[in-house]
């Protein structure tokens, strides 16, 4: 096997649902040994969200494989002890509970980096632990539409439409994963870990790029464009004889060409369609001419057209067609993995590609654990307690 970049990083996962579990899940992809902490009976949340095969969550197998489930009772005296032991044996502490959480179960930041001043603290939560609305409870929606990626999404005039995939919770476990290398790398300085403060509604914010980027030119509030890029032009999906296509000329070179394959050169030196910024500007004059233009051949035929020649262009996939694609097999983007009481299911690969890594070793092959599976194991490897001991916390029900 090869030795991963994260190879022998410790990390105590409070995390549940998403934010978190992405998190942790992208550094285990990366090498480091995910102990996943979980609530006695219950576990994580997502265990209960569909779909599901024979009773068990697909939706949480996706983003939890390859950890290993310790359930312990943190409400409890005994149980907050084996967190603090815990903590003394990790480099990295994740959660995600709405911030005061820990500070109620006297397990925040403060109190656990005086028993491991080298952890790194990572935080990821709908508000932020600063602010006005920090102690608010937030899910994916909630921050997509108050971080203002709902109100640029959809059809004009169309109904606020959420965005087709968690942005909200995925970009709060990406910045969570970029927060927690960096803190790797300022201890290899230091010496000294510290907290990583990540929200998911900066995390939206953060992501707007040009709509910020609009409203501080011109004051212009923007709105719901369907496909159709705001600054270029074209850059959008048409309708084709058969479906859809994307053509994304994304610059006067890209215009030409695609001018010259149409047949259509005298749009080229047309003072209305002469620069990115005229073509902007006059839109709704130039997109009814091209819309007639691809409505004469099929998507396939277009494509063929746009590809030969160097243009971008794209079809509409549904997923299905991902699990047929010959670029996403390449890349080994579509992994198969096998669960018990499941068998084999296609996961999302590691997009992060390292050169030292084999295709085959790019994510954990190892299935989602079943709530505290790995208990007994982490009780007697990371802390050492005897077998008499590890009964005492079962029977007592401080750990499962």
């Amino acid at each position: 096997m090869t030795t991963k970049p994260l190879e022998g990083i410790k990390v105590l996962d409070l995390t549940r649902v998403l934010a978190g579990p992405y998190c942790t899940m992208v550094l285990a992809n990366l090498g480091a040994e995910i102990i996943k902490i979980e609530r006695p009976g219950t576990g994580d949340d997502s265990r209960d969200f569909g779909p599901f095969v024979n009773g068990e969550s697909i939706y949480f197998i996706s983003i939890n494989r390859g950890k290993k489930s310790i359930a312990i009772d943190l409400k409890s005296e005994e149980g907050k002890e084996l967190l603090m032991d815990l903590v003394k044996e990790v480099d990295i502490l994740a959660e995600n509970f709405r911030p005061g959480t820990m500070e109620k179960l006297g397990l925040g930041y403060d109190k656990l980096k005086e028993v491991n001043p080298r952890l790194i603290y990572a935080a990821m939560s709908g508000f932020g632990h600063s602010g006005p609305y920090s102690k608010r409870a937030a899910y994916d929606m909630i921050v997509q539409g108050m971080g203002g990626i709902m109100s640029i999404t959809g059809q004009p005039g169309g109904e606020p439409t959420r965005v087709g995939t968690s942005v909200g919770d995925i970009t709060a476990g990406l910045f969570g994963t970029i927060g927690i290398l960096s803190a790797l790398l300022g201890r290899q300085t230091t010496g000294k870990g510290q907290k990583v403060d990540v929200a998911m509604l900066d995390g939206q914010v953060s992501i707007l790029e040009n709509a910020i980027a609009r409203y501080t030119a011109s004051k212009e509030i923007p709105e719901p464009l369907g496909s159709r890029h705001p600054s270029i032009t074209p850059f959008e999906a048409f309708k084709t004889k058969d479906s859809w296509v994307i053509l994304a000329a994304g610059n006067d070179a890209l215009w030409a060409k695609f001018c010259k394959v149409i047949d259509r050169e005298d749009l080229i030196n047309d003072p209305k369609y002469l620069t990115n910024a005229d073509r902007n500007n006059n839109h709704d004059i130039l997109k009814p001419i091209l819309d007639d233009v691809f409505t004469e051949k099929t998507t396939d035929e277009w494509l063929e057209i746009l590809n030969n020649a160097g243009i971008p262009g794209s079809p509409i996939n549904s997923v299905d067609k991902l699990f047929n694609d010959p670029q996403i097999d390449a890349r080994n983007m579509l992994v198969e993995v096998e669960q018990p009481g499941v068998g084999k299911i296609k996961v999302a690969g590691n997009p992060i590609k390292l050169s030292d890594i084999p295709a085959k070793e790019e994510v954990p092959v190892d299935p989602a654990p079943s709530i505290g599976q790995h208990t007994e194991e982490i009780l007697k490897t990371l802390l050492k307690l005897d077998e008499k001991k590890v009964s005492e916390l079962t029977s007592k029900k401080i750990v499962e």
